[in-house]
């Protein structure tokens, strides 16, 4: 009887699949069988890409002579700690009575690309079927849906190019550009730290991203605080005595501070001096009283944000949760391999519209789980979810390979077994789920304008009227909790109160203070911010039309981002405050930002690396192909290569080196300070350095 191969990514998963077939399995070596079908699972990757000494012995050494390192064909080899289940899988591939495959490895470029390489290493026979089982969850269902549904192997090929390329740019920028500025200017950094086993490591992703931090620190180091001051007008109503209503002044055109030189802003001045003598004046009629000479009111309605993709999820878990990018992907991994969440490594933010037809199975699932049971059955009770397709939370459009990441309704029984940390990403999860279901939330706005001689002053107050989808986001709870009750109770004390007045009312001036301030720096990143920042490149481009184009490609992928900031993290280019996730480059990140940015500048902006994006995602739609990628690829790197090897930035570098260890106090290994020979040594060399710097300048 002929059988079919089932090859997972995961051992895990591969139990889920054999679980969906309804057959009785003998466990083997490596692999599950039984009469109809042989599950079989790769562990992540199991094939590799070659490096340069493969291709030549010689190449192992690092010099210019061999640079630039373009193969005209690439070689590839077995990850050693893997071999046994290769060979486990090859075997399977070939035999006799298997005459289809079912690829189920991860839905996705990499998944893709972790069976390619070893269906390439393998040889799977012509006369065997290959068929892509395209899932968003590991739901019994969903598994048994993607094998019917299966499509043959080759309508993947598209993306099977892009996954290639993604790996070979990366492959080639790497080894080129670090081999190329290690040799050219390694020297410059090991002797500065006292280093001497220290070498330059710069990627397609990761030094893009470690520009981000740097220039995020050069611009809070630069920057230099203007104080300023404001002027609050303080009224007591009539008939209100135990009430306060505060407006702050604003220039306008009739103001006698119109373009004066010494405003800040259009709401406050520079010096303190001009602020007392306006307060001054304004106070000296006496009743001193302001005049309202306008006053709105409207309802104002706040939606329910989108669903998470993996972007959103890591920045709202580091704000929040204060776990890393990586930890967040890490657990939502483990949800989605429980049943509990689809398919977490997602850019998209909506449902399908064919998901969203069946969206109250994953509603009942939800009615069992306690803190949420009221809302999930509110929503079926009142079949709040039937409009859910013609929403803005429901787009085909705004989907690639997978819709936003949603909880299943299933796999309860696993919630058990879960974490702290890992139940409240799934709550998170869960809550901003049921929110779309909900309406929105409803506030009471008020607009007040008051005129005093010449001057203006305003106030804006919101009152919450209906809390909506808050109250399952826990957005008003956690809101009442930082603001406290009194003063939400406050609030809508001077709701009635600004209900009462009207335009033309007097309203008596009780007194008037000056609210003194400063301007404030850039924040710095937050692993969360960094990985948005990433998601949405575009915003740092400056060209609009290269902005359209890339619209959609940031830098790296929503599978890559956490790994590319642990990455910079261990190569001690970033240093991340777990406590607060705040992200800071370390000296030797300022050091390799310089020497890039005097080399290879093009790897430092984020226009190159998302455009190369962009280009993968054309790959994988088929619009441009491989050849067209691959040809552009070598010329990039073979002009910037030669441009490195025909200039020496040396003595810049020497400069820029001593300027930036003026911010640290000295080069720690590891974070703690070591009193060896080599912290002697780099101590003496910096020394000279910093006075070799100081006279070529």
């Amino acid at each position: 009887m002929a059988k079919a191969l089932f090859i997972a990514e995961k051992p895990s998963v591969a139990q889920e699949f054999a679980k969906a077939l309804h057959e009785p399995m003998t466990r083997n070596d490596g692999y599950l069988e039984s009469e109809r079908a042989v599950v079989t699972w790769c562990v992540g990757h199991l094939v590799t890409m070659s490096y340069p000494e493969v291709y030549d012995p010689a190449l192992k050494k690092w010099s210019l002579e061999t640079l630039p390192f373009i193969p005209e064909e690439f070689k590839y080899e077995l990850i050693p700690a893997v071999k046994k289940q290769f060979n486990t899988v090859k075997t399977l591939m070939h035999r006799k009575d298997v005459d289809r495959i079912y690829v189920c490895t991860d839905s996705g470029r990499e998944g893709e690309y972790i069976y390619r390489l070893v269906a390439q290493m393998a040889g799977v026979p012509k006369t065997t079927k290959q068929l892509r089982v395209w899932i968003d969850s590991q739901t019994e269902e969903e598994i048994r849906r993607g094998i019917q549904e299966a499509k043959d192997e080759t309508e993947y090929d598209h993306l099977s190019d892009a996954a290639y390329l993604r790996a070979k740019e990366d492959y080639l920028m790497g080894i080129n550009f670090s081999r190329l500025l290690s040799v050219k200017y390694g020297y410059e950094i090991r002797d500065f730290l006292g280093d001497p086993k220290l070498k330059i490591a710069v990627g397609r992703v990761m030094t893009c991203v470690l520009g981000m931090v740097v220039r995020r620190e050069r611009e809070i180091r630069s920057f230099v605080k203007t104080p300023f001051y404001k002027l609050v007008l303080h009224h007591k109503p009539e008939g209100d005595e135990g009430r306060t209503l505060d407006t702050e002044w604003r220039v306008t055109d009739d103001s006698r501070h119109k373009d004066a030189p010494y405003l800040y802003r259009n709401n406050g001045f520079k010096e303190r001096a001009v602020a007392e003598k306006t307060a001054a004046d304004l106070m000296a009629p006496q009743p001193a009283e302001a005049e309202i000479v306008k006053l709105t009111s409207k309802k104002e309605k706040v939606n329910p944000p989108l669903l998470f993709n993996l972007a959103e999820l890591q920045n709202t878990c580091s704000r929040s949760l204060k776990i890393s990018p990586d930890e967040t992907l890490k657990i939502a991994q483990e949800l989605y391999e429980k049943k509990l969440v689809t398919y977490p490594r997602t850019d998209a933010r909506v449902l399908s519209s064919a998901v969203a037809k069946e969206i109250d199975r994953n509603i009942r699932g939800l009615a069992k789980i306690g803190d949420v049971a009221g809302f999930a059955q509110h929503i079926l009770e009142n079949g709040l979810y039937k409009g859910i397709g013609k929403s803005r939370y429901t787009n085909d459009k705004m989907i690639t390979d997978h819709y936003a990441i949603i909880p299943t309704g299933q796999g309860l029984q696993n919630l058990v077994s879960l974490s702290q940390t890992a139940r409240s990403v799934y709550e998170k999860i869960v809550r901003r789920f049921l929110a779309i279901f909900y309406p929105p939330a409803e506030y009471q706005k008020y607009e007040l304008e008051a005129k005093m001689d010449t001057e203006h002053f305003f106030a804006s107050y919101k009152t919450l009227v209906s809390e909506g989808f808050m109250a399952v986001s826990g957005l008003w709870q956690n809101k009442k909790k930082t603001d406290g009750e009194e003063e939400e109770q406050d609030a809508a004390g001077l709701g009635e109160l600004l209900a009462s007045l009207k335009a033309g009312q007097k309203l008596p001036a009780a007194g008037i203070d000056i609210k003194e301030g400063e301007t404030t720096p850039p924040s710095r990143y937050n692993t969360g911010s960094l990985i948005l920042a990433m998601e949405n490149a575009g915003q740092f481009i400056e060209d609009e039309e290269l902005r359209a184009q890339i619209k959609g490609s940031g830098i790296g992928t929503s599978a890559t981002r956490a790994e590319i900031l642990k990455k910079l993290e261990t190569n001690r280019y970033l240093s991340v405050v777990k406590k607060t996730q705040i992200v800071q480059p370390t000296q030797l990140g300022e050091m390799i930002f310089d020497t890039v940015l005097c080399s290879i500048k093009p790897l430092l902006n984020a226009e190159l690396t998302a455009s190369w994006e962009l280009g993968l995602t054309r790959t994988a739609e088929g619009t441009i192909t491989a050849d067209e990628y691959m040809a552009k690829l070598d010329d990039f790197i073979r002009r910037r290569v030669e441009a490195v090897k025909e200039t020496d930035n040396r003595p810049w570098l020497r400069s820029a080196f001593a300027h930036t260890a003026g911010f640290y106090p000295r080069w720690q290994e590891t974070g703690t300070e070591k009193k060896t020979k080599g912290s002697r040594k780099a101590s003496a060399n910096k020394k000279k350095t910093e006075k070799k710097a100081e006279e070529e300048t």
